[in-house]
């Protein structure tokens, strides 16, 4: 059985944002709106990084909208939305690795190149939101788990107390998919940690790869093409 493509995007979500977070000084790069938090506790503590968590959330924000346009656009070109839109994933999140290792460890995360660095990783990241959220809609979120999380345990107190039978499979459905994603980016998460424990920067490599992997598999598989109809809302 091949593995689901959101499951591996979110594995890619929690190593991103985790990645991020130690070798840019606190930096969200998946989840662009906890840096309001970050960036309060780089001005109490006097450290660095507060100017590029202010600019994350604008960047992450205008790539969603080109995003949105480019996938708009490409069916006219003949070019595939979503395999487009993974592969541009991939480039910059390659891009990230190689700026990363290049001219990282970073001691000034509001340095140029630290910068550049951290919002080739919020661009990725922000593809991979618009990704789900316009082609894998029926997927659990593949970067932020909070309401994931809860919805978890929403299932598991109505399970705990009974449910009609019907009622309780789709519950029992709903909590292996969620419960599934959430396992799979703490994984991410925690490799990471661990991986760049051992290696620092180079731990950047990893996720690129994984962005490749789930090229391939969308292609072999043909997952989520069916992209969300111009106009329409989820």
């Amino acid at each position: 059985m091949k593995p689901s493509l959101p499951l591996l995007m979110s594995l890619n979500g929690g190593f991103v944002d985790t990645a991020g977070f130690l070798a840019l000084q606190g930096l969200f790069t998946a989840h662009v709106t906890g840096n309001f938090v970050t960036i309060g506790a780089a001005l109490v503590h006097g450290t660095s990084g507060a100017l590029t968590k202010l600019v994350a959330l604008p960047v992450f924000c205008a790539v969603v909208i080109l995003a949105r346009w480019l996938g708009q656009g490409l069916p006219a070109v003949g070019l595939p939305v979503l395999r487009t839109m993974l592969v541009l994933k991939t480039l910059l999140l390659a891009a990230g690795a190689a700026f990363a290792i290049g001219y990282g460890p970073f001691k000034d995360s509001d340095s140029g190149l630290a910068m550049l660095t951290g919002m080739a990783l919020v661009s990725a990241m922000a593809i991979q939101n618009a990704v789900h959220r316009l082609h894998l809609g029926s997927a659990p979120p593949t970067t932020l788990m909070t309401g994931t999380t809860t919805q978890v345990m929403i299932d598991i107190a109505d399970l705990l107390r009974g449910l009609p039978p019907e009622e309780a499979a789709v519950a029992r459905a709903r909590l292996r998919r969620m419960a599934s994603s959430v396992a799979v980016f703490a994984a991410g998460c925690a490799a990471a940690a661990l991986i760049y424990n051992r290696v620092n920067v180079w731990c950047f490599v990893v996720p690129p790869v994984l962005a490749a992997c789930a090229v391939v598999l969308q292609r072999s598989t043909r997952e989520g093409e069916a992209a969300e109809p111009a106009g329409s809302h989820r």
